[in-house]
């Protein structure tokens, strides 16, 4: 006789969670921000209004625990498919593959600078909006620290992360003619490691 797997209370509010996200995720990419509704978002995931604001205070805030998610899963990504590569080059010509990808779908980048709009127009813009994406930079700039010497990194890790990221995804790059996002990507981090991923001479001491 098969015994039944009896969910912990925990593990049952985590999987409620994990389905209202994942349902948030397909209707605000189909009606967009503004149109998906907490109801749309519940009922899609097989759950009552209730059982939403059981997790959620509101849209608001589940759309703000996507984006975290989906930012730290970029850097995930990113970490995967660079792999062992230490080379600065190979490690340029896959972030800027990855970069080129990543902007072809841009729902991600429009759908945070909704949230931001909305937000500053309810006046609940705060904290947590603006260090959204802080971890995600960080990690990434971290990687990209790497091919510097440890006195000549052009920036901090937070800044060069951000670099491509705002590349990636500025929505107006995803709706231009020209130069792709990945090519751009490319350059700026080029650039930077041929102007500062020598190390430095040292200095010579007076005699």
């Amino acid at each position: 006789m098969s015994r039944v797997t009896r969910l912990t209370r925990e593990e049952s509010r985590a999987l409620t969670r994990e389905k209202l996200l994942a349902s948030a995720r397909e209707v605000v990419a189909r009606e967009g921000y503004e149109s998906a509704s907490v109801e749309r978002i519940a009922e899609e995931a097989g759950f009552s209004k209730g059982a939403f604001y059981s997790n959620f205070n509101s849209k608001e805030e589940i759309i703000l625990e996507l984006l975290e998610s989906h930012s730290l899963q970029d850097v995930k990504e990113i970490t995967e498919l660079l792999g062992d590569t230490k080379a600065p080059a190979g490690m340029i010509e896959i972030i800027g593959n990855w970069a080129s990808q990543r902007a072809s779908d841009p729902s991600w980048g429009l759908l945070a600078l909704e949230l931001f709009r909305r937000a500053r127009r309810d006046a609940t813009f705060g904290e947590r909006h603006s260090n959204l994406f802080r971890a995600q930079w960080r990690g990434l700039g971290e990687i990209l620290l790497t091919m510097f010497p440890a006195d000549a990194a052009p920036a901090d890790a937070e800044t060069l992360g951000g670099i491509v990221f705002g590349l990636t995804y500025g929505s107006a790059s995803s709706f231009k003619s020209g130069p792709g996002v990945g090519e751009m990507v490319k350059v700026v981090l080029s650039g930077l490691h041929g102007a500062h991923g020598k190390k430095r001479p040292a200095a010579r001491k007076a005699v």
